[in-house]
């Protein structure tokens, strides 16, 4: 896939933030350390998303390849791998990809799990039957999202299943607020985008003509809010 400056500028100012920036913090809301309020929400609503995705996947995962595209510290990727999935979690962070292989449980079943450090869009990590991307695509404005799903449909032959940021009034808010803190202080922004906006984006790129939206579910609650997608190819 052809990537745009735009999304190579984006991709390394999330690489520095999830590797330095907010490494220690990211390590924290991930475990079971205690957490402030508006953190604990966050990690309450990443916990419903993700156990939303995994539902969106069969009981049944032994044989099955998937990718998990942005596997931070690897949550997802081991209740796959648990199902008998064989796994590749991959990362731009190599400090959380380190605490992730950490974090690995010495028994997972018939599964198995390869974390990797790299671009979730390269066409060398092969092909897979699944592909998950939670809260990975959210920084990227429109066009490079739908790019993106270009480059993980690429690699299904199944099914895509990925978070978008919905645009809410709420998500205005909690943006403009995010503006206010110090630049070093700062996450990386989201690009909240209307379903009806990316459903049209999808059903006009060429590239996605195989593939149709499936379900879409939307977790919010606190400071945590994001909207599941799935992508079939039909």
């Amino acid at each position: 896939m052809d990537t745009t400056l735009s999304y190579r500028a984006r991709r390394g100012e999330l690489e520095t933030y999830f590797d330095r920036t907010a490494v220690e913090a990211w390590a924290r809301l991930t475990s079971e350390a205690p957490v402030g309020s508006i953190r604990a929400t966050v990690r309450a609503g990443r916990d419903r998303m993700r156990t939303t995705l995994l539902n969106w996947l069969p009981g049944d995962l032994r044989g099955a390849r998937l990718l998990d595209a942005g596997c931070g510290t690897g949550a997802l990727a081991v209740e796959a791998a648990r199902r008998g999935a064989f796994v590749t979690a991959i990362d731009l962070s190599p400090t959380l990809v380190k605490l992730a292989r950490e974090r690995q449980p010495g028994d997972l079943g018939q599964g198995r799990i390869e974390f990797q450090v790299g671009d979730m869009l390269d066409p060398a990590l092969g092909q897979f039957d699944h592909v998950v991307a939670m809260d990975s695509l959210i920084h990227y404005d429109a066009p490079d999202m739908v790019r993106m799903m270009v480059g993980l449909t690429a690699r299904a032959s199944t099914s895509v299943i990925t978070t978008f940021a919905p645009r809410t009034p709420l998500l205005t808010v909690m943006h403009t607020v995010g503006r206010l803190f110090p630049r070093g202080d700062r996450a990386p922004a989201i690009a909240p985008i209307s379903e009806t906006t990316l459903r049209r984006r999808i059903a006009t790129e060429p590239k996605l003509a195989d593939w149709y939206p499936a379900r879409t579910d939307r977790v919010a609650g606190g400071f945590y809010i994001s909207q599941a997608f799935e992508l079939v190819r039909s």
